[in-house]
């Protein structure tokens, strides 16, 4: 009898043993498979994309394995889970050089706010962070034609903000530069949603002012994705005098190898600089617990963030990002 109920116990530990393996590989592939592309510099293909955008999150799968790996007695497990969790932990620190050192008092300042209003849903909001924080330099994403362009055209807007720039049709292509500074269209990142670029005078000192708003990386359009984040980057790596601002929804992270092309091609992410280099901004209902910070402000060596804050707006899926910089004189 007892050596019946031995072999039962051990025919019914069997299965449990090899559904819980079962989920510990799964949990490691699911940290593992991002973290070889994190290391080797690509993006690959679906999902590795969505998944390298909540790299710092895959700790906790990777952390899941460990704990069912020792509890499975599982020797492989346990050297799989831990060497995750090493890799995973080396690439959580923020990405990019520091800024060079400011020399000298700051020609300007300015304030730039980025918003992205999930197509124009969030106008009240936008408008009632205009009044509150007073942005020199507003770049808006999914501006709609029916709420937030007309809502732009009001008086209180234009007297507010005198000088702008709107760009693209419908909910999601829209794109709108505001200004308090005098402004002229010039030109324009080609993209399937509007991404317009200014040339503003500043306090009698010129600049570029470059919306950003790639295409998400969904199964369909990872090819446009990274295109137009190249174009991004190549603005950056165009040789012109002026200082550069390039806000918006970049639809990619630090983890993104596309997005960090951006970097190094010379900017600077003025979250990272001032402080808050992994604050999420998307998805808004999930922010601060779980989230990516794909919404940036990046900037060229004459501009010096000095402060950055992510505001809650409502009705969008985005939090909007608002920096203070100082712009210095060229050295």
């Amino acid at each position: 009898m007892a050596t019946g109920n031995a072999t039962a116990a051990a025919t019914g530990t069997a299965p449990r043993r090899r559904a819980v393996l079962a989920v510990t590989v799964a949990l490691l592939l699911v940290a593992t498979v991002p973290l070889v592309f994190r290391a080797a510099g690509a993006d690959g293909v679906t999902p590795v994309p969505q998944l390298l955008a909540f790299l710092p999150w895959l700790l906790v799968p990777a952390g899941l394995a460990l704990a069912l790996s020792f509890a499975a007695r599982w020797r492989p497990g346990l050297f799989w889970a831990a060497a995750a969790l090493l890799g995973l932990a080396a690439f959580v620190p923020p990405y990019g050089d520091d800024a060079p050192a400011s020399h000298g008092a700051p020609l300007t300042r300015l304030r730039v706010l980025t918003a992205n209003l999930e197509f124009g849903r969030a106008t009240d909001g936008l408008l009632a962070a205009l009044r509150r924080e007073r942005p020199d330099l507003v770049a808006v994403q999914e501006c709609d034609p029916e709420r937030c362009a007309t809502a732009l055209d009001s008086p209180a807007v234009r007297a507010a903000y005198p000088f702008r720039l709107l760009a693209g049709h419908g909910a999601s292509e829209g794109s709108a530069v505001l200004s308090r500074f005098p402004l002229r269209p010039d030109g324009a990142v080609a993209g399937e949603l509007a991404m317009p670029r200014a040339a503003v005078t500043a306090s009698g000192h010129r600049l570029r002012f470059q919306v950003a708003h790639p295409m998400p990386p969904l199964p369909a359009s990872l090819h446009t994705w990274r295109s137009e984040l190249g174009r991004l980057r190549d603005l950056a790596t165009s040789r012109s005098p002026e200082p550069l601002i390039v806000a918006g929804d970049f639809n990619s992270s630090q983890d993104h190898a596309a997005f960090r092309a951006v970097l190094d091609a010379g900017l600077h992410d003025s979250a990272r600089q001032a402080g808050s280099p992994r604050t999420p901004s998307w998805p808004a209902r999930t922010t601060p617990v779980l989230g990516a910070q794909i919404d940036h402000v990046l900037v060229s060596d004459a501009l010096c963030p000095r402060a950055a804050r992510f505001l809650d707006l409502p009705d969008t899926d985005h939090r909007a990002l608002l920096v203070d910089l100082e712009l210095h004189a060229a050295r």
